[in-house]
């Protein structure tokens, strides 16, 4: 007996892409670190921290690829999906602590400024530039793969952040002006404590099993509803089981009919939705009868009404 429905996805390139921007961006990061001890430049560790999330999503986006190709079990009926998911609460608590520290070395060094080495930073910075526009243009030919696509918005934000690092680093080269440094420290670091907080709201969402921010789910019961022969639809259910990867559950209503047609139209529906909300793990209950909301699930939520549309 089946237990579970694998589902066969074509992310062997988009894995082979985020591998390598992984490994080289896990080069980047030591690039940045190395170079801010030794030039003494809390900006470039700051860069470095804000590496770090990236190597992290990199990590966590290789690896959903990877477990994407790895069918269920009868224990692990979705898979290994929510591995990742805690991986990035991890993730999001460590960034915490990275932010706080280097916040505090910020503030001492703007009222003790401590000499840098610019040109240090020039050439560690300028590294990563150069790594991250090449992954960027690795990335950019699987930019239709959700998981590549945040990436790729990951690996921009790093190019900007070591930008900023080479202008911080002309402003101390050219009037020695040492304050600059843990200025653009700070503002490295807001980046980071915006993007653990993205993780951190993201991860709660799917542990808490809440409706993907990216769909609608009026929309979503209209175009259901929409279907010929459709005529209700309740008890919907959407959730992400990863980032990217969402499922949905839900009781339609529709008139008497044979079998055959029901098949029709439950591929009908399951098409759309996989097309429109990139909804791919989809359990549709046909119903001729309202279930009379009996039970918990079938009564919620309340508002907005999912029953009929206009």
């Amino acid at each position: 007996m089946s237990i579970a429905h694998p589902h066969n996805h074509s992310h062997g390139l988009a894995g082979a892409a985020l591998r390598t921007a992984f490994l080289v961006t896990i080069f980047i990061l030591a690039v940045e670190l190395i170079g801010g001890i030794v030039s003494h430049s809390l900006a470039l560790l700051a860069d470095a921290g804000h590496v770090l999330t990236d190597v992290v999503a990199l990590g966590l986006a290789w690896f959903a690829a990877v477990q994407a190709q790895r069918p269920p079990n009868e224990r692990k009926t979705f898979g290994y999906h929510r591995i990742g998911i805690l991986a990035a609460l991890a993730n999001a608590a460590t960034l915490v602590l990275v932010v706080a520290g280097i916040a505090f070395e910020a503030v001492r060094r703007l009222a003790h400024p401590e000499p840098v080495t610019p040109w240090i930073m020039f050439v560690a910075a300028g590294v990563g530039i150069a790594a991250n526009l090449a992954i960027a243009s690795g990335l950019r030919h699987g930019s239709e793969n959700l998981n590549v696509r945040a990436a790729l918005l990951h690996v921009l934000g790093d190019v900007g952040a070591s930008a900023a690092v080479v202008a911080g680093g002309v402003v101390i080269a050219l009037t020695g002006w040492y304050p600059a440094d843990p200025l653009l420290s700070l503002v490295i670091t807001g980046i980071v404590a915006w993007s653990a907080w993205g993780v951190l709201r993201e991860t709660l969402d799917i542990l808490m099993e809440a409706a993907p921010r990216t769909v609608n789910m009026v929309t979503l019961a209209n175009d259901i509803t929409r279907s010929p022969g459709v005529s209700e639809v309740h008890d919907l259910h959407v959730w992400a089981i990863a980032g990217g990867v969402y499922a949905l559950s839900a009781h339609v209503q529709v008139a008497d009919r044979p079998l055959s047609s029901c098949d029709i139209l439950v591929a009908d529906l399951k098409h759309m939705l996989a097309d429109r909300y990139h909804i791919a793990h989809t359990t549709l209950q046909l119903e001729c009868d309202d279930c009379g909301n009996n039970g918990l699930y079938c009564a919620m939520p309340a508002e907005p009404h999912f029953h009929t549309h206009e």
